[in-house]
């Protein structure tokens, strides 16, 4: 059996796409995965099971679909690779509210920090499938853009660290 952690994009952000987590809870436990457990009420969902890492974000997106109606992407990691992106953080002296890893399906292009428009004095550094950014006191006023053309989902490093410890 491996431990996910599954992360929702757009849930329960600025009175977007509402989800009580007692039911992604519900719906994980319906799928088949064993000690479901959520964290915080921003869509992060954390059990067991034996399917592949592709087979869980297939489930879980379309039980999510069947309850909202529409597709909300799923990011998937095991406990181990939430470990790997914390161990690997480049910023660890970075405020932990102010420092997000962007969870991608795969690994970001090699010149997406080059492709990032309106930047100030963010620090950026890629992951495997993942990319940091330290906001440090620009984070509530960024007009930083992306260039990359993906789905993608942020949490805060500290809940990054907490999933990963959830996950061990």
């Amino acid at each position: 059996m491996t431990c996910y952690v599954a992360l929702l994009r757009a849930v329960n952000v600025s009175g977007t796409g509402k989800i009580l987590m007692a039911d992604l809870k519900a719906m994980c436990e319906r799928i088949g995965y064993v000690d479901v457990r959520t964290y915080i009420n921003s869509g992060n969902a954390i059990f067991t099971s034996d399917a592949s890492a592709q087979e869980v974000k297939a489930a879980v997106e379309a039980e999510l679909e069947a309850y909202a109606g529409k597709r909300i992407p799923v990011l998937v990691r095991t406990g181990e690779e939430l470990r790997q992106i914390v161990a690997a953080n480049p910023f660890p002296d970075a405020i932990g509210s102010r420092h997000l890893v962007y969870f991608l399906d795969k690994a970001p292009p090699a010149d997406t920090i080059e492709t990032m428009r309106d930047r100030k004095a963010e620090r950026i550094a890629l992951g495997a499938r993942e990319i940091y950014i330290d906001y440090a006191d620009n984070i509530r006023d960024t007009r930083m853009k992306f260039g990359v053309k993906a789905e993608m989902t942020a949490r805060n490093i500290n809940t990054v660290i907490k999933l990963a410890q959830l996950a061990s």
